[in-house]
C-alpha cells in the first residue's frame, strides 16, 4: 500500500490553514462597519441622557436648601420622643409629645384630671392612663389627630381628653423647660403687669403656678389603630413610671 508522499500532506495542511485564515481574515472586515456606527452614535446617546441627569441633581438641590429653611416638621414620630405634662396647680393636665425639645408638640391634649390628683397617683406608685376613640369605618384620620379621648387612669375612667393646637401659652412653658431632659419641678407664676396679665384662662397665668414633669418616652406602636408610649426612668428597676396607652377601637 503506498503511503502519502510528504509533498501532498504538506499541501493539504497549508491549504486548510489558509482557508481558516481567510475566513479570520473575512469576520473582522465584515463587522467593522456596525462598530463604527456605534461609536458614532455613543456619544448623541450620552448626551441625550446626561441633560435629565443634571436636571434632576439640580431639583434636588433647589428642594433640599428649602427644606433647610423651613421650621421643624410639625408631624411625624420615631421611637424615642420627648414628652412633657404640666398644668397650673388650679387647672387640668396637658401632655405633650415632641419629636425633638427644640420641635413643636406632633400630640397634645388636655386631661379633666386635675394636675394635683394625677400627682398625688403617681407618688403612691405606677400610673397606667389609656386614651380610646371610636374608629370610625372609612377614615383617613391618623390616631394622633384624634380630637375627643376617653380617658382612664389605672382602670378608673376620669373624664375625657380633648387635642389642643400649641399656642402661645403652651409653647412658652415647652421652651422654658426646653433644656431638660428629665426631671420634674415648679415654674413660677408670672407676675402683675406682663403681657398675659389679663388672660384668665390657660396654662400659664399670674394666679398660679405651673407643675411640670419631662422625661424621654420610648413609642410602641402596635398597629394604626394602638400606640404606646413608655415614660424611660433608669431609677424605676425597669418598670416605667408612667404609661399612656392610645387605642383606637
Amino acid at each position: 500500500m503506498a503511503k502519502p508522499s510528504p509533498d501532498k500532506k504538506h499541501f493539504h495542511w497549508s491549504n486548510k490553514v489558509s482557508n481558516e485564515d481567510e475566513e479570520q481574515e473575512h469576520v473582522p472586515s465584515f463587522n467593522s462597519c456596525p462598530e463604527k456606527d456605534k461609536d458614532n452614535e455613543l456619544p448623541s446617546s450620552l448626551s441625550r441622557k446626561k441633560l435629565p441627569a443634571i436636571t434632576i441633581a439640580r431639583v434636588r438641590s433647589v428642594l433640599s436648601a428649602l427644606s433647610k429653611n423651613r421650621p421643624n416638621p410639625v408631624h411625624g414620630l420615631g421611637t424615642r420622643v420627648t414628652g412633657t405634662l404640666f398644668g397650673s396647680r388650679k387647672g387640668h393636665v396637658h401632655f405633650a409629645f415632641q419629636k425633638g425639645p427644640t420641635h413643636q408638640p406632633v400630640f397634645l391634649i388636655e386631661l379633666q384630671t386635675p394636675i394635683s390628683g394625677l400627682v398625688k397617683e403617681m407618688a403612691s406608685g405606677l400610673v397606667r392612663i389609656a386614651l380610646e376613640c371610636d374608629k370610625k369605618v372609612g377614615s383617613s384620620r391618623r390616631m394622633l389627630e384624634e380630637p375627643v379621648w376617653r380617658t382612664y387612669c389605672n382602670g378608673k375612667k376620669c373624664g375625657f381628653a380633648m387635642k389642643r393646637e400649641c399656642g402661645e401659652k403652651e409653647w412658652k412653658v415647652l421652651k422654658a423647660v426646653e433644656p431638660i431632659s428629665m426631671g420634674a419641678g415648679v415654674l413660677p407664676a408670672e407676675k402683675p403687669g406682663d403681657e398675659d396679665e389679663e388672660e384668665d384662662e390657660g396654662v400659664v397665668n399670674h394666679e398660679g403656678e405651673i407643675m411640670y414633669m419631662r422625661a424621654k418616652f420610648e413609642r410602641v406602636v402596635g398597629s394604626r389603630d394602638s400606640e404606646a408610649f413608655y415614660m424611660m426612668n433608669p431609677d424605676s428597676n425597669g418598670a416605667p413610671e408612667l404609661s399612656i396607652y392610645l387605642l383606637r377601637i
